[in-house]
């Protein structure tokens, strides 16, 4: 005897029932000879599923659940530049004392009317440091260089400057271009740039950045877009 079978498809996040070609009908009993009946129930996420069942009762709401997706609550601050938005999500559980310096900084509004004083297209853009009149804005101490293994410098990654010593990072960050395997950690003789977040909107503001024509202004700027690109407000929206 033929029986009807469905099949039970998961894509992104419905559920979809599909009746096999060729089946008969489903029997109103099973070969045991307990019947069955077709049990809707609608999900918490409004959907109305189907299913076959002994009695009503038998049906438990909370299989035709689809596994909870974690919420991340993760901080998130807002870029704005002359050329647009970028809005960047912090990673305090991978890398805590980098984003708890980062987040101090722009509570303190000391990025307000900072510029982009370094773009490389196909490489990263760098900003932070510097006001509109060139001036070096002074700094705090510097911190602890949380590079490791499982941060990689990948397009869109924001990462901490620093010099060639590796706890030298203050306020200056940057925002990775492409992916800059070069900068990542690769044991003790190569610390690497601590990566602390990633851009969740905006890429196309930074690919318009990274593509400004630059000149070279002083020994120390030698990346300076021809037209400056201001930094005119990061704030904390999450």
């Amino acid at each position: 005897m033929k029986k009807l079978m469905h099949l039970f498809v998961l894509t992104g996040f419905t559920f979809f029932v599909l009746g096999l070609a060729g089946c008969e009908e489903q029997p109103e009993k099973r070969e045991d000879g307990i019947k069955l009946v077709s049990v809707k129930v609608e999900t918490a996420g409004g959907q109305v599923m189907e299913k076959q069942a002994e009695d009503e009762e038998a049906v438990d709401p909370s299989l035709f659940e689809l596994p909870a997706v974690p919420v991340r609550n993760d901080p998130v601050v807002k870029i704005t530049t002359n050329r647009g938005v970028i809005h960047v999500e912090l990673f305090p559980d991978k890398a805590p004392k980098t984003v708890e310096n980062f987040l101090r900084y722009v509570k303190d509004g000391f990025y307000d009317d900072t510029i982009f004083h370094r773009v490389m297209n196909g490489f990263m853009i760098q900003g932070g440091g510097f006001t509109k009149d060139l001036l070096q804005k002074p700094a705090r101490p510097p911190i602890v260089n949380e590079c490791g293994p499982e941060l990689r410098n990948l397009r869109g990654t924001i990462a901490m400057a620093r010099t060639s010593a590796p706890d030298s990072a203050t306020c200056q960050f940057f925002i990775n271009h492409i992916d800059n395997r070069s900068l990542d950690f690769d044991g003790p003789y190569k610390p690497g740039y601590a990566v602390f977040g990633m851009v969740i909107e905006g890429m196309d503001v930074v690919d318009r950045i990274a593509r400004t024509p630059v000149h070279r202004v002083s020994p120390s700027l030698t990346h300076m877009p021809q037209q400056t690109v201001v930094i005119e407000r990061i704030e904390r929206v999450r």
